[in-house]
């Protein structure tokens, strides 16, 4: 029998690796209950999700952005990559895929280091909330860099995210279309006078003006994961001391840090739910035609049968089998280069700026069994 869990239930909350990892060894596959949202298949095991994320059989639902809280002029710009599949997935990946290669990230760093010094410099004095004050408005100001939105217009954007980032209600349904007003200005401009940014890439594409100005909003949204990996990363290496020396006394550790804080406390604890277009079958489970399934990143990502010692964080830890933080197959994040560039220059320079930091209080996580984020982030320096 396939068992079920709760996802209101407190131990996914409070700790979603151990529940998710306790349900993981009973079965590779199982149901998730979401109060209001009914049921979910969930797939646990890596090699089960690995595959599961690369069937061609699984999609997104074709219904999936045709959103009723937002205005009817609005929903041609939800339909993102993530609500389309097959061909139509296929030709929008290899068009903007040129633009977010890890060269093109790597190229990028400059750009992040001075955004990221900016706003070290710009801390307040005394104790600090580094997720209010740093890890959330560094995401946006980075992408907001990438695209080319002015300074002057930058404010609004760090208002859609905070507000767009919820997903729902009145207030989503509210900043929603200035954000895709802002999106198809920032286009625009980009037509008139070309930059050395995203927009202008894209400009030299054949992408239609639906695709590019959707891209350009969806970013402000999809951008918001680097926030809580950052966040978590620097939790994690301040709660424990001895990764936190080893990368003080090498800084070159910094890329293994962030893939070990990728696999050991990503942001996203479960995939975007996909559709079965038929019957199949993962992990000796039968999923029936159009029935929602996603897979558990917490507990793939600490699979004994993969990462040996898995519930260690240890940024030594060779470099082997993927984790699956930025999923897998024909939906890995198109942005995967450009987060682990951000988040890597963030916690090196956070760490080279500030050698006695730690943490000035125990923190709290928000009771959302749908990210794994701090509610703040509060540390000495």
């Amino acid at each position: 029998m396939v068992p079920e869990l709760d996802l209101s239930d407190p131990a996914v909350l409070h700790d979603p690796f151990a529940t998710y990892g306790a349900l993981r060894e009973k079965s590779p596959v199982a149901r998730l209950l979401a109060p209001g949202f009914g049921s979910m298949w969930a797939v646990l095991r890596h090699a089960e999700a690995r595959e599961l994320l690369a069937d061609p059989r699984f999609g997104p639902s074709s219904a999936s952005y045709l959103r009723p809280d937002v205005p009817e002029h609005c929903r041609p710009y939800l339909r993102t990559m993530q609500e389309v599949g097959g061909d139509e997935h296929l030709r929008l990946r290899r068009t903007v895929a040129p633009a977010f290669t890890p060269r093109r990230a790597e190229d990028f760093r400059a750009r992040v280091a001075r955004i990221v010094d900016r706003l070290l410099d710009a801390l307040p004095d005394g104790p600090v909330d580094l997720l209010e004050h740093f890890a959330r408005p560094l995401p946006v100001e980075v992408i907001c860099e990438l695209v080319g939105v002015p300074g002057a217009d930058r404010p609004r954007w760090h208002s859609y995210a905070a507000t767009i980032a919820t997903g729902a209600g009145p207030a989503f349904a509210e900043a929603l279309p200035s954000a895709i007003e802002d999106a198809k200005g920032t286009v625009a401009r980009a037509r008139v006078a070309p930059g050395d940014d995203l927009v202008t890439d894209l400009l030299r594409t054949d992408l239609s003006e639906v695709d590019t100005v959707t891209l350009v909003w969806h970013l402000v949204l999809a951008g918001q994961t680097p926030a809580n990996l950052v966040a978590n990363a620097v939790e994690a290496l301040l709660t424990h001391p001895e990764q936190l020396a080893a990368v003080r006394a090498d800084p070159a550790l910094a890329p293994r840090a962030v893939e070990e804080a990728l696999r050991w406390c990503g942001p996203q604890p479960l995939t975007v739910p996909r559709f079965g277009t038929e019957d199949a079958e993962i992990g000796g489970v039968r999923i029936p035609e159009g029935e929602p399934v996603t897979v558990v990143i917490a507990a793939a990502n600490r699979d004994p049968r993969v990462f040996p010692d898995p519930d260690r964080f240890d940024i030594t830890r060779e470099p082997g089998a993927q984790h699956l933080s930025f999923a897998h197959g024909p939906h890995f994040c198109l942005g995967a280069s450009f987060a682990r560039v951000q988040t890597e220059v963030a916690i090196s320079a956070l760490l080279g700026r500030f050698p006695d930091l730690a943490l000035a209080d125990p923190v709290e996580r928000a009771p959302d069994p749908g990210t794994w984020r701090p509610v703040a982030l509060p540390v000495r320096r």
